[in-house]
């Protein structure tokens, strides 16, 4: 099978398509046949080397992905050959993958492929930031950098919640992205008062932030009492002035989806699979590239403007 390799930490360069073994399922794996792989930042960080825990090499990238169920390992019983799933592990950026039977999804006839692939790492973040930060029907919601994977989902979540929300983005066609899959309001990301004088001077009571080197300092201002933010991305330090917690009673919560707990990663699964179904839930797509050229993916995934998520194409 083909499947992108990485033999050394480094630039996007590194990444390299190759011919390896098909992997075979063990006790309680699936073999996946996959049809698009999500891309994500942190694979990006990973592959430079800059990222805390990092795999030996060579290795070949990824962790969300779609496709077809091919075989199953000794004692997989919920899954069978021919399953369309969405999966949240495994080697992704390759035409096959093995991964733990719990971490397979269905995947809904109405979804595409490339949107599955979509699902693992922005929505399950999303929906798992709206859990810890006890986000509720009627509340106020902020996205800082709405036009993102993580933030169309965020959006679709929150209308699904009955949320109310206000999210940014970049550029024109961002923003009518934003309006057309649900948000209340769409904001470019210098018009924070803008966004604040929605809530008619109230302030928000949740807040999700994409991009808190620049805005966490920003959205201290923007809370109503007892606000909560959740810190999702970051790339660099931000300064924030500690009186602007006290006086709203504020708190920060930084959200790493990797360290949620499993039982807490199945009931946002579950929740996923089932706004999938109903339709509440749709991914955006961004980007497609094919599988051969995961270098281009990854510099795209880096930049500003974005529109939906950035897939890889696997024929």
């Amino acid at each position: 099978m083909r499947a992108i390799r990485v033999h050394a930490f480094g630039d996007p360069e590194v990444l390299q398509i190759e011919e390896v073994a098909t992997p075979v399922p063990g006790p309680g794996e699936v073999l996946v046949r996959l049809r698009a792989a999500g891309v994500n930042p942190v694979e990006t960080y990973v592959r430079s080397g800059s990222y805390a825990r990092l795999p030996e090499l060579p290795y070949t990238p990824g962790g969300d992905g779609a496709g077809d169920v091919e075989a199953v390992g000794e004692g997989v019983r919920d899954v069978r050959p021919g399953d369309r799933v969405y999966v949240t592990e495994g080697a992704t950026y390759a035409e096959y993958c093995t991964c733990d039977a719990s971490k397979v999804y269905p995947l809904a006839e109405r979804i595409s492929y490339a949107q599955g692939a979509a699902l693992g790492v922005p929505y399950a973040t999303a929906l798992y930031a709206l859990r810890r930060i006890q986000a509720r029907a009627g509340d106020w919601l902020f996205v800082r950098g709405g036009s993102g994977a993580v933030g169309v989902a965020a959006v679709q979540l929150a209308r699904a919640r009955g949320l109310r929300s206000v999210a940014t983005a970049g550029t024109p066609q961002g923003l009518a992205m934003l309006r057309e899959i649900g948000a209340d309001a769409a904001v470019a990301h210098d018009d924070a008062e803008a966004a604040r004088a929605l809530t008619g001077g109230r302030g928000f009571d949740v807040i999700l932030d994409m991009a808190a080197h620049h805005g966490l300092g920003q959205d201290l201002e923007l809370l109503a009492p007892g606000g909560r933010i959740a810190v999702i991305g970051a790339r660099g330090p931000v300064e924030v002035q500690p009186r602007m917690l006290m006086a709203t009673g504020a708190s920060v919560h930084g959200i790493l989806v990797f360290l949620a707990p499993a039982e807490e990663l199945r009931r946002v699964h579950l929740e996923l699979v089932a706004g999938l179904r109903d339709g509440t839930l749709s991914p955006v797509i961004g980007k497609s590239f094919p599988l051969a050229d995961a270098k281009a993916a990854h510099r795209a995934v880096m930049q500003s403007g974005a529109h939906g998520k950035v897939i890889l194409a696997i024929d």
